[in-house]
């Protein structure tokens, strides 16, 4: 049996990817990306660590992995082979067998042993593989996390066919105080980085992986953690606001892009003319935000100050002149957006509305002209069902996209909707109008505020059921990987609406409506047949996701989806019902004899079960208790269901357990005299619709 020399212990590891500028939005996700990648493979190699920390600058991607194990653990092997009886022939020689089997480990036969089992002696060969010196590992797993990153365009340089993200200037790998020697995209390891581009633009030898960001920050001038970058900017922007007698508004997307363009912030406040805030602060925070990469600020009240933070990536001797710089460069920005402002005021919605006859929503559903005609149509039967204006919710409709040909927000996208209720407020629109044509896209993601009003309600109801069935009706349904037009998040949108606000809308009503708003306008929608029923399947369906996320069990949502109620509000209610219920003690039982009963009557077969009771035939005691109890919930419950009060209904249901308990235990259900057995049926037919009337409690059974 061979020993281990392999004499393992832990260093400190330093991996250091220097590049040219990297891209500033991608960087966050790079680094973790790169550590992600590396930290696996290290652990396939069963190389195990005490901890890490990642590291992401504009020029670099960088990790360190504190108490690396130097080597793989040596693994014990073992190989089974003849049984010791056929290892040996008749004059006690070894066998061909035991001689093959020596021969397979690269043995003797003298170097194999016995093992002794309850089945026998065995021959067996053991033996122990030395692990792989981590230093020898390390080069491919780096190599393989690079190539894994979620890089959607690599690009070359120089004569080399070497491919990533930016091109690459230095590579730097240390294990303890020693260099590994070894190649990553096409550069030789060394112990030498380099500072910030201005202020430390030199070679930097690190002795000591541990002493990497140290020595970077005090002779490069380089801040490399990525968080404590991030940490001093959103200190130093707050403070600098204060100076001002401002308030920072620190969005954190456009904090971790400052971030990753920064290797050494430092924070500075411009000023720009208060004639500018005759625009929409909403425009203005977007040019500042999305051309210079500007921290806005505001007063105590939530109003734009004239003012921006921006972070350099230099400490100027002048910062004056920086911020000079900056003030100049944001002047013609701001100007542009007041130029687009003051150009689309002169126009009115309604004009707008006439150049989105050209824009296709959709090649084969028309124009997005056509698309504000069906949304109008559809906000005011919402409206008028719902006992709202159905000609305020209509007007809204018609003018819902005309902001999207206006100049401000063909320069700025994200500001849809935003700049519609600014421009139909100056059109002197009623109020209720033009704030929900800011309201129509709510909500724009998971957890965003709903439409404040009816009208608003309507209005984004409307287009999101528009979109879903037009597209439905045209075969274009999503798939897993695919969803242009974004159907899960509408048809979530449309149900949050829906409950949250406490709307009586009926799916089916709502998607029979949206067909014929096409059907009015000649469009074909190839797909019409079940229409209505597979869009409401897939609205109903994007419940089960948003139940199972507050912890609601999958059995109670699939007892409400088996009645399908198809209005939101109800099916939500029905949900919040059933849990209470599933809660109780009564449930389990119940839930068991609910589905003893579906079992019987689904034996029952093609035989007619009668609808009512013959009293006359009820002759054990059980089940004439049974049968009093039955129809005096019948009536209790009937105003709680009329209501729409379903846990008050199944609270009162509960009452049921010992009755049918006992039914179960004296009765003889499927009796010998026919008119008895189809009169049992009966009655549990008629306990069965009580709990139908909310949901399917037999698909609750735990056991």
């Amino acid at each position: 049996m061979s020993t281990s020399l392999n004499k393992a212990h832990k260093e400190d590891f330093l991996i250091e990817l220097g590049t040219e500028e990297l891209p500033p939005k991608a960087l966050k996700s790079l680094s973790d990306a790169f550590t992600r990648g590396i930290l696996s493979g290290l652990e396939q190699a069963q190389i195990t660590f005490t901890d890490y920390e990642s590291f992401a600058a504009p020029r670099r991607l960088a990790l360190l992995i504190k108490g690396l194990d130097t080597a793989q653990p040596d693994q014990q092997l073992e190989r089974k082979g003849p049984a010791v009886k056929a290892a040996y022939d008749a004059e006690g020689n070894p066998s061909k067998a035991a001689l093959g089997f020596a021969r397979s480990n690269g043995v003797n036969f003298e170097d194999l042993e016995q093992e002794e089992t309850p089945k026998g002696a065995w021959l067996v060969y053991r033996s122990v593989k030395t692990g792989q010196a981590s230093r020898d590992l390390l080069p491919e797993i780096i190599t393989q996390s690079l190539n894994n990153l979620p890089i959607p365009k690599r690009m070359r340089w120089g004569a080399s066919r070497t491919e990533f993200v930016r091109p690459v200037h230095w590579l730097l790998m240390l294990l303890g105080d020693q260099i590994i020697d070894g190649e990553i995209l096409g550069l030789k390891a060394g112990n030498t980085t380099r500072g910030h581009r201005f202020h430390g633009n030199r070679e930097i030898t690190i002795s000591n992986p541990a002493d990497y960001a140290q020595v970077l920050h005090e002779q490069g001038k380089v801040i490399a953690n990525f968080a404590t970058r991030r940490d001093i900017i959103r200190e130093q922007v707050e403070q600098m606001a204060a100076t001002i007698h401002g308030h920072s508004v620190i969005d954190p997307d456009l904090l971790d892009e400052v971030t990753a363009l920064n290797e050494w912030p430092v924070a500075l406040c411009g000023r720009f003319d208060d004639d500018f805030l005759a625009v929409p602060s909403e425009a203005l925070i977007s040019s500042m935000k999305g051309h210079q990469k500007y921290f806005h600020v505001e007063n105590s009240a939530g109003k734009l100050l004239p003012h921006f933070i921006t972070v350099a990536n230099i400490d100027s001797a002048e910062p004056h002149l920086v911020v000079a710089g900056n003030e100049k460069v944001i002047r013609p920005r701001l100007a542009d957006a007041k130029f687009f402002y003051d150009t689309d005021r002169k126009h009115t919605q309604d004009d707008r509305r006439e150049k989105l006859k050209p824009i296709v929503f959709q090649a084969q559903l028309g124009s997005v002209f056509a698309k504000t005609e069906r949304i109008a149509r559809l906000a005011s039967y919402i409206a008028q069902t719902e006992g709202g204006d159905s000609s305020l919710a209509e007007r809204a409709g018609q003018l819902c996209k005309s902001d999207l040909v206006s100049e401000m927000v063909l320069e700025f996208p994200e500001l849809q909707g935003i700049m519609g209720q600014y421009y139909a407020d100056n059109d002197g629109e009623n109020p209720e109008v033009s704030k929900t044509l800011y309201e129509q896209y709510m909500p724009r993601f998971a957890g965003d505020q709903l439409p404040s009003t009816l009208i608003g309600c309507a209005v984004a109801i409307a287009d999101k059921v528009d979109t879903i069935t037009g597209i439905f009706g045209i075969n274009q349904l999503p798939t897993g990987s695919k969803d242009p037009f974004a159907l899960r998040r509408a048809s979530i949108g449309v149900l949050r609406i829906i409950v949250e606000k406490k709307l009586n809308l009926d799916l089916e009503a709502l998607i029979d409506q949206a067909i014929l708003g096409y059907q009015e306008q000649g469009v074909s929608l190839p797909a019409l047949d079940n229409l209505n029923t597979t869009v409401v399947n897939y609205m109903l369906e994007r419940f089960d996701a948003a139940y199972q996320e507050e912890g609601i069990a999958v059995e109670i949502i699939n007892s409400v989806k088996a009645l399908r109620p198809t209005r939101p509000l109800d099916f939500d209610r029905r949900i919040k019902a059933i849990t209470r219920f599933n809660a109780m003690d009564e449930a389990d039982a119940l839930a068991s004899a609910n589905k003893r009963v579906s079992n019987i009557l689904a034996k029952a077969g093609d035989i007619i079960i009668p609808d009512a009771l013959d009293e006359t035939l009820l002759s054990e005691v059980s089940e004439l208790e049974l049968a009093n109890i039955v129809f005096a919930k019948k009536e209790e419950i009937a105003p709680a269901l009329a209501e729409g009060r379903y846990a008050l209904a199944m609270e009162s249901l509960a009452a049921l357990k010992q009755p049918v308990d006992l039914f179960f235990d004296q009765v003889l259900v499927n009796a010998e005299d026919e008119a008895i057995r189809l009169n049992r049926y009966a009655l549990l037919k008629q306990l069965r619709s009580l709990f139908l009337q909310v949901a399917d409690i037999s698909l609750l059974q735990k056991s």
